[in-house]
């Protein structure tokens, strides 16, 4: 209790966990997916940051590009050797805004969406960390990882295959449009998501959230 009075929850933190206050539909018909991507300072989940989130919502089949989030994040740790990969200089024509105000639009927008990303657990686990500095419990959220759902598409055991997101954009056919950018990299994992679960539809006639799951020792960081 001492702990909780010294750091009270934001009221932005109250009303995303009110979100889950209802039971989570298994129907996918009726589920809000957010298909959302970090870019970042590099790889290490501990000393490195977000630099931008870019997310696109996608429901009953379809991709809601009028339902979209992006926001870029002023640079407190800066690593010139990644600018080549996303282009995000510490300065630009970006408006940025710090970790705590980008938290709270972020949970604004996602609330109890079923969130899905490629690799999952890297970018959950960034998101989480940003939560832990300010004083907050982790994401709520279920979480999907496109990577996993393309392995249960295989009709063979492909459980220790690593398969990249340029990868599987070649195998689809998915335009590279704003490839390396937060908001690109959601569309581009909202495309997939698509053609993923039009393969899954094909052999489970009612396929639901539960055939999407990953089992949770696959998922380290989350």
């Amino acid at each position: 209790m001492a702990w909780f009075k010294k750091h009270p929850q934001p009221d932005f933190w109250m009303r995303y966990k009110n979100t889950f206050l209802g039971k989570q539909p298994n129907e996918l018909s009726a589920i809000r997916f957010v298909l959302f991507d970090t870019e970042t300072t590099g790889l290490n989940l501990n000393n490195d940051r977000i630099l931008s989130i870019g997310a696109v919502s996608f429901k009953d089949g379809v991709i809601k590009i009028s339902d979209q989030f992006e926001c870029y994040l002023e640079q407190s740790v800066f690593n010139s050797q990644t600018v080549a990969i996303h282009g995000l200089v510490r300065t630009g024509k970006h408006h940025k805004m710090d970790e705590f105000e980008a938290l709270e639009r972020f949970l604004n927008y996602i609330k109890n969406a079923v969130l899905v990303a490629h690799h999952a657990a890297f970018d959950v686990g960034m998101i989480n960390n940003v939560l832990k500095r300010h004083h907050l419990p982790k994401l709520k959220n279920t979480v999907l990882d496109t990577s996993f759902i393309y392995k249960k598409t295989k009709s063979q055991s492909v459980s220790d295959t690593h398969y990249s997101l340029d990868y599987l954009i070649k195998e689809f056919h998915i335009p590279e449009h704003d490839r390396h950018t937060a908001s690109g990299d959601a569309y581009i994992t909202a495309l997939l998501f698509a053609k993923l679960l039009s393969l899954l539809k094909n052999k489970h006639p009612d396929l639901n959230l539960s055939h999407l799951k990953t089992q949770k020792k696959r998922i380290g960081l989350l």
